[in-house]
């Protein structure tokens, strides 16, 4: 969870003071996909003059921004709300948890707690300030600048979410997103480039690029030809990453990719990234290896190549670096299908690897299989697959030691001459390793949160590395 402040409680609810900016808590839950959502209704919020409060205590009304993808979510999602309600009693709720419906086809949050002020979809910045200003008028003229040209993040100043597109024309079996976010809309890539040039103008040193589906970016528009800086570029993967590496190089930042599904046309990417252009870094959803269960999950691209495919990233960039997620115990997982799964994640040598055992969600298709796995048999083979990724993941990391490699600092204590914490290009924030830096032996080198430092990689901890910088 990403929350604009630590939850206050108080017992009566806000009301607007007509003598101060109107102040709005706010809670965003979820992915980073959610979070550039919030990060869009913070800029709206800000140029129109509401003041953000940092607790729910004083604050005017609150948004609960939602995600309802798995159970646990859902609930962290509907305890959050009705928190907000108790402490604020004023709650404008918006996200995924806001399009799934209950019993009867109600609104599922209307159905838990009625006495919210308003509910919406995903990707619903307009109707969020619409409840906003039928709730709390806005306090002036919205065309007075009050907020940066980079917008409102919820990010360090030093890494941002850039997000290239909107929901996803896949219909995998165990996911509901295309029903909450609906199909792909990708965003015009002067639009897309625009956002980077003014989050790198603003320091950025980190971006990373999200969607539903980045490979899928443009197929929508038919890979239209759109224009930024008076030149013509099509709206498609290869032509946005070589320009997000143009405009990184002179700031010397980072462009990192997610949510790449494994295509053909992600081979002519990999040249960019052997050249330093972008990261040598795939954030790749398998979810699983088998072609059988591929199909019963109705995956994209062909889920029997993925071998050969990474066989060739590695080939054209030897120094990538590959993330992914899995799948175990999904309805109708033969003990051999799921023997196929192990092996595949050790040949692959995927280097950062997550593991879920198949959930039950409302409205997904998977749910009507076949073949449902038990769930302590889901539980024990995720279990399994985690101690064969964990071992992969801990001999790739070996290899760096003696390495040195630039690490992107996130935390220095004071002064910069005691040591941090950074990642180096093959470590993502949140979901990946970290580097743990010793304390500077130079008396010239000093730790800055948001700036690059050389390290020598000394030793690993786990699934994070030693450095010594340099």
């Amino acid at each position: 969870m990403n929350a604009i402040a630590p939850r206050g409680a108080f017992d009566e609810p806000a009301a607007p003071s007509p003598s101060t900016s109107p102040t709005v808590g706010f809670v965003s839950l979820g992915c980073p996909k959610a979070l550039t959502d919030s990060e869009l209704i913070l800029t709206r919020l800000a140029a129109e003059g509401y003041a953000t409060s940092k607790t729910f205590a004083g604050a005017d009304l609150v948004i609960v921004n939602t995600c309802g993808f798995i159970d646990d979510a859902v609930k962290e999602s509907l305890d959050t709300i009705g928190e907000a309600l108790a402490d604020n009693g004023r709650v404008i709720v918006t996200g995924c948890l806001g399009a799934r419906t209950g019993e009867g086809g109600a609104n599922l949050v209307r159905q838990v707690h009625p006495k919210v002020l308003a509910v919406t979809g995903p990707h619903a910045t307009e109707e969020v300030m619409d409840a906003v200003h039928a709730h709390l008028p806005k306090p002036h003229d919205p065309f007075v600048d009050l907020v940066p040209p980079q917008g409102i993040k919820l990010t360090p100043r030093h890494y941002a979410y850039l997000k290239i597109s909107e929901g996803c024309n896949h219909r995998c079996t165990f996911c509901i997103i295309p029903s909450m976010r609906g199909d792909l809309v990708s965003r015009p890539i002067g639009d897309v480039l625009g956002e980077a040039r003014r989050l790198f103008e603003a320091g950025v040193k980190e971006l990373l690029v999200v969607s539903q589906d980045t490979s899928a970016y443009g197929v929508d528009v038919k890979y239209r030809t759109g224009f930024w800086d008076g030149q013509p570029v099509k709206t498609r993967l290869l032509d946005l990453c070589t320009k997000l590496g143009e405009l990184a190089e002179p700031h010397r930042a980072w462009v990192r990719m997610h949510y790449v599904y494994p295509y053909p046309h992600v081979d002519d990417v990999l040249p960019l990234m052997a050249e330093g252009r972008i990261l040598p870094y795939l954030d790749v959803p398998f979810q699983h290896s088998h072609p059988d269960v591929l199909r019963r999950m109705k995956r994209p691209a062909s889920g029997e190549k993925n071998l050969e495919r990474i066989a060739r990233w590695r080939e054209l960039c030897p120094e990538l670096v590959i993330r992914s997620t899995f799948i175990a115990g999904f309805p109708g997982e033969a003990q051999a299908e799921f023997e196929h799964l192990l092996q595949f994640i050790a040949e692959a040598g995927i280097d950062h690897a997550g593991c879920f055992a198949y959930s039950p969600v409302d409205g997904a298709a998977a749910n009507a299989l076949p073949g449902q796995v038990p769930a302590e048999l889901r539980e024990e083979r995720r279990a399994r697959f985690m101690a064969v990724a964990e071992r992969v993941s801990v001999q790739r990391l070996q290899r760096r030691v003696g390495a040195t490699m630039q690490v992107l600092v996130d935390h220095a204590p004071a002064l910069g001459r005691q040591g941090g914490v950074g990642r180096t290009y093959a470590d993502a924030p949140e979901i990946d390793g970290t580097v743990r830096l010793l304390p500077p032996a130079k008396a010239s080198t000093v730790l800055r949160v948001g700036e690059f430092v050389r390290a020598r990689i000394v030793g690993t901890e786990g699934h994070d590395l030693i450095g010594q910088p340099t």
